[in-house]
């Protein structure tokens, strides 16, 4: 009895990716019984029981797999959450938002399985590659104007930790007064607001849908802004910058400032370079699958 105490969780169901990811990086992925089907970072949890979307999930399966915890993440699954503790469950939500709160979970996440320390290691690193970021923006000759684009119709503008990653890559947002709204309802733009603000780069990043540039140059007035009249529009993946995870503060980071150093006519230094497949404006080789892509811990 006194060692099950002791314990810590062991059969862990991850509703969102981030926190999968963090699990494997920590070298603890052997608690996870269960997973979001969107999880795809790293690919080999693909292999893990699949019980939940985003928005909704197989309680049945959940229950079957008797986890002793499970992770959820925010408003969006407060219904979920809710179903599970009704049921027995216990369920520990995130609600991060920024990238210090990204940092702050999985410490806490670190904690909960035992492994403070890794968690701190893992920190440690992840903030060393914003530093080094930042350094290397800093050579730009000046900070470019961004538009991110989080949804097309309605015009969704940037989250609040993507809007800070993009400041540490070496941009400037164009609607920071935004990134402080959770729900996206509040961050719609007019697309006539953009034009006078008129961004240098446009990074789209459309929820999972592929970014159409075609329809971004289209816009009614949109061929006035400077990213469209240079063809500085580009996209970066979902899965690597609108999870608040690992994967915004690695590979998000060094996508967008690989994206923002190409406008800028900057060199990047090959540590700092993207390991994933970018955007092929960007001009970057494709990554070497076969380099070691781990985390030192």
């Amino acid at each position: 009895m006194i060692d099950r105490l002791l314990s810590y969780p062991r059969r862990i169901i991850c509703l969102t990716e981030e926190t999968t990811e963090t699990l494997y990086l920590l070298g603890e992925q052997e608690r996870i019984v269960g997973i979001s089907g969107y999880t795809v970072r790293p690919p080999e949890a693909r292999q893990k029981p699949k019980v939940s979307a985003f928005i909704n999930a197989k309680f049945d399966k959940i229950l079957a797999l008797e986890p002793d915890l499970v992770f959820a993440f925010s408003d969006l699954q407060a219904d979920i959450a809710a179903e599970l503790i009704r049921r027995g469950v216990t369920v520990m939500t995130f609600n991060q938002r920024s990238v210090m709160e990204i940092l702050e979970m999985i410490l806490t996440v670190g904690r909960i399985v035992g492994c403070e320390e890794k968690a701190r290691n893992l920190v440690s690193s992840l903030q060393d590659d914003l530093i080094a970021i930042r350094e290397s923006a800093a050579r730009f000759a000046h900070r470019p104007r961004v538009l991110f684009e989080e949804w097309y119709d309605p015009l969704i503008s940037g989250i609040r930790w993507v809007e800070e990653l993009i400041e540490a890559a070496g941009g400037e947002c164009i609607f920071p007064e935004l990134r402080q709204h959770q729900a996206a309802k509040d961050r719609i733009v007019n697309p006539a607001d953009v034009i006078s603000r008129d961004p240098e780069v446009i990074i789209g990043s459309w929820c999972g849908r592929a970014v159409k540039k075609e329809w971004i140059r289209t816009r009614e007035g949109w061929d006035q802004i400077s990213a469209v009249h240079n063809n500085h529009i580009y996209e970066v993946k979902s899965a690597f910058i609108l999870q608040p995870g690992p994967a915004a503060l690695t590979e998000g980071l060094r996508q967008l400032h690989a994206i923002l150093a190409h406008a800028m006519n900057q060199h990047v230094d090959q540590l700092l370079q993207p390991k994933e497949r970018t955007d092929s404006a960007v001009g970057l080789a494709a990554p070497d699958k076969g380099m070691d892509q781990s985390v030192v811990l």
